[in-house]
């Protein structure tokens, strides 16, 4: 049965609703059931879904006599796995908590990213022809809480690039505490391998320990002064580090393979083959294996949409320094920003949560900003 959806209901309600909705990556079924359902309602609205990912464009005629500017909003339906800490709030339901005079709701998803989900559903059932100059294309989509591959954004961009890649200027739902960030760091995983010779540890001198020539890599990495890169305006930090390390078979052999498993965080004054050479270079003689490669984005900052949405906002931009889909936009020739609702850095925690005005103000500065037109001349 179709969890309902009323989206006229205030934007904490409508959030909590979502936040009661298990749907943990590879689980989205249900909620994009929902959502496509409640969406389904709006005559405005023309609707394309593809698995648990789906479209939802307006086709309105000119205004004014001109062509109406295209705006994208996108946001993910899944959330990471609930936690497992006895007690934690950030799960499924959601629960109410007052806080200083404001409320706030718990819940897995309430900052990464329902809230902005909620918004998103808001506006789309509110802005019809008569009350935005613009045309919107709101994006909704599963998996990218996990491997690229799965994505459901790429997947959309892949088989229906057409009803996305017309659009101005995107801004992603993603949160940022009410604060526009600009563009995104790029990241990339890589393998680094070192092979050695086995031999019974009672006769070491017989083999050759390939974790002991990982030593080199880490004094590398130790060593290793992260830069910090103005782009736009913007200053973006980068990173790299080992994340994780193994080799070895047993307690009385000499390992033969070892790996150290490296994420490099790069400014999106690079590309993804510039960022390969720096590290490359880094670990000139030793043997790499990329496993996860995503470009960077430019701010976007540098067009009038984007000023406008800045002086609805009302505050400076900042950078965004973890991997959005962003970057996936800026591949398709879409500037967009990072704008939601929520603190990121509690996304992910075992009590994750959103307070009530955090979603009123994002929702009613995006509601704000899509009712006026920019002069882009």
């Amino acid at each position: 049965m179709t969890t309902s959806l009323d989206l006229n209901v205030s934007m904490p309600e409508l959030t909590r609703t979502l936040l009661d909705i298990y749907s943990v990556s590879g689980e989205e079924k249900t909620i994009a059931d929902a959502v496509y359902e409640s969406l389904s309602a709006y005559p405005h609205l023309h609707l394309t879904r593809d698995g648990d990912a789906m479209i939802a464009r307006t086709e309105f005629g000119p205004r004014n006599g001109e062509e109406r500017t295209r705006i994208l909003l996108a946001g993910h339906l899944d959330t990471v796995p609930l936690p497992t800490v006895a007690g934690s709030l950030g799960t499924v339901p959601a629960s109410i908590v007052e806080d200083n005079g404001d409320w706030v709701l718990y819940g897995r998803g309430a900052t990464d990213m329902k809230g902005g989900v909620a918004v998103q559903l808001k506006l789309a059932a509110e802005l019809g022809e008569h009350d935005t100059d613009y045309n919107l294309t709101y994006v909704f989509y599963d998996h990218e809480e996990v491997a690229s591959e799965l994505s459901g954004m790429a997947r959309l961009i892949r088989n229906h690039g057409e009803l996305l890649t017309d659009a101005d200027f995107g801004v992603l739902l993603e949160p940022t505490d009410g604060t526009i960030e600009g563009g995104c760091n790029g990241t990339m995983r890589f393998y680094l391998r070192t092979a050695g010779l086995a031999a019974h540890s009672g006769r070491a001198w017989k083999g050759e320990n390939a974790i002991h020539k990982l030593a080199g890599a880490l004094r590398v990495l130790e060593e290793y002064e992260p830069q910090t890169y103005k782009v736009e305006g913007l200053a973006y930090r980068e990173g790299l580090n080992a994340v994780q390390v193994s080799g070895g078979v047993a307690g009385n052999v000499i390992p033969d393979a070892a790996a150290l498993h490296i994420n490099y965080r790069f400014a999106p004054n690079k590309t993804l083959d510039e960022a390969k050479a720096h590290v490359t270079e880094i670990f000139d003689g030793y043997e790499l294996d990329f496993v996860d490669l995503s470009p960077a984005a430019r701010p976007g900052l540098d067009t009038p949409l984007a000023a406008s949405l800045i002086a609805a906002v009302g505050q400076e931009p900042k950078p965004k320094y973890g991997w959005t889909d962003v970057a996936r936009l800026s591949e398709i020739g879409i500037p967009a920003v990072n704008f939601g609702p929520g603190d990121a850095l509690l996304a992910h925690t075992d009590n994750e949560h959103v307070s009530f005005s955090a979603l009123t103000r994002c929702y009613t500065d995006l509601l704000f900003w899509l009712h006026t037109e920019v002069d882009e001349d």
